[in-house]
């Protein structure tokens, strides 16, 4: 296969097939002497560069850097830069092995191992990513933590761990701008971040200061939000909801208030993971990960929501309801925003999870049963020894009937005396609904004459 060129990223690289006969190469677009080596097993970052001796080129050197699952791409391009510089200097990279001309490649990515270089930043957060992938984090979590290593830290991708451990400083100085540039929220979640990085790098790199650097961090203040309803704000809040146009977004939003689901899970909740004989919703991969999957367990007013967010995907957007509970037209075939503007609606999201936590007390329910209900960690010796699943058939979903029926409680008669609640809440609401909108379809439709002769005396009409 003829030399292929791209630019070099994990996504990419990811996608190369490897060879079905001999190797092919894949040269980077984006930093000369820098590419990747694809076999039958395997896929090798490598450099290539003319060693000169005495003002003179002595040949031309191909050295392997590593394998790709092994390290991500930015860090190998981190190693190619210095071992040009090396190789531009008359060095060869990896002095204590025989110098490889370019047809000997196989035995130098048979023969070659990396020379320590000291661990890189973007070294030691692909590592970081590859232990994270393994204990299932959310792809969300991993995101986070990208955009903090990429964003925050991307002056630094390229120094040695051990430099920043022994200038423990540069992480405070660091601190201290991006409070000021970005907001203490994120200044801390991005120390957080390099923090675990470290720790996990110090694992295997010794050689790294064991005090980590980002201990000399003084940490902003950080206040929780407490913008959560109380049971007299429920009634405005549900007149908002009930004047949104969209009626899968209205059930979006109603949903979120009566399971506290985090809206990132809730968006990509599928027909097939609802069990209306078990009566749960299954969230599989919630914050935390595949390994905190668990069941919502529902109330009556919680079917009743997401029957009507069926029928109406169904009506609208019959495609995408074939998988989606909340279905969309969007790319994903799902509701990927859930933001609205606060105008229109003044809570949404997080808020709502707050007020299922608020609305919880007077309903009865106990810190504990709240706490699973949400598929929050449940703190205490003991913690480990109750069985979530065991409680989800009677009395976790009793006390999730206590809380939909205070929630709705909270209206009063506003159902039947409002017709915007009545029009949304009321039995048999959706099928009129949908009979509505199709009935002003139809009426909408332009009618084209069957013939010749109709069209005349249609013409010849006054």
């Amino acid at each position: 296969m003829a030399d292929m060129r791209i630019p070099l990223n994990d996504k990419a690289i990811e996608r190369l097939p490897l060879s079905s006969k001999g190797r092919y190469i894949v040269r980077d677009t984006d930093q000369k002497g820098f590419f990747l080596m694809v076999g039958a097993r395997r896929k090798t970052f490598m450099v290539q560069g003319d060693l000169r001796q005495q003002g003179r080129r002595a040949s031309t050197i191909r050295v392997a850097i590593g394998d790709t699952s092994e390290m991500a791409t930015r860090a190998a391009r981190g190693i190619a830069r210095e071992y040009l510089v090396l190789i531009s200097r008359g060095i060869h990279p990896k002095s204590e092995t025989k110098t490889k001309k370019a047809s000997t490649v196989g035995e130098v990515i048979e023969n070659q191992n990396p020379v320590p270089v000291g661990v890189t930043l973007a070294q030691a957060w692909a590592r970081y990513k590859i232990a994270m992938e393994r204990k299932n984090r959310s792809e969300r979590t991993i995101e986070s933590y990208r955009d903090h290593v990429e964003r925050i830290f991307k002056d630094w991708l390229d120094m040695p761990l051990k430099k920043l451990g022994e200038d423990p400083a540069q992480l405070a100085s660091k601190h201290d701008d991006v409070s000021e540039k970005r907001g203490p929220y994120i200044a801390n979640g991005s120390m957080r971040t390099f923090r675990a990085i470290y720790n996990h790098a110090r694992k295997t790199n010794r050689e790294l200061p064991a005090d980590n650097p980002v201990d000399s961090v003084d940490w902003n203040h950080e206040k929780r939000r407490d913008t959560g309803m109380g049971l007299a704000d429920l009634k405005n809040w549900f007149i908002e909801v009930g004047k949104l146009d969209n009626p899968i977004r209205r059930e979006f939003h109603l949903f979120t208030l009566l399971s506290a689901s985090r809206p990132t899970a809730l968006k990509e909740a599928r027909v097939e993971h609802l069990d209306l004989r078990r009566r749960v919703l299954h969230i599989p991969r919630p914050k935390g990960g595949a390994d905190r999957a668990f069941d919502i367990p529902l109330s009556r007013q919680m079917i009743r929501c997401l029957m009507r967010s069926i029928r109406f995907g169904r009506h609208i957007h019959p495609f995408e309801a074939q998988d989606w509970i909340f279905p969309a037209d969007s790319s994903e075939g799902h509701l990927v925003e859930q933001k609205e503007d606060r105008t229109v609606l003044s809570k949404w999201g997080n808020e709502l999870r707050q007020t299922y936590r608020t609305v919880a007390t007077p309903a009865g329910v106990s810190e504990l049963d709240a706490r699973m209900l949400m598929n929050h960690a449940v703190p205490g010796v003991n913690s480990g020894y109750i069985t979530r699943h065991k409680l989800l058939e009677d009395h976790l979903r009793v006390q999730q009937q206590a809380i939909s029926n205070t929630i709705f409680a909270a209206l009063g008669n506003a159902i039947a005396e409002l017709p915007v609640l009545d029009d949304w809440l009321s039995h048999g609401a959706a099928r009129r609904y949908i009979a509505r909108s199709r009935e002003e379809f139809e009426s909408r439709a332009v009618k084209i004459p069957k013939n010749g002769a109709e069209r005349r005396r249609n013409r010849d009409r006054p």
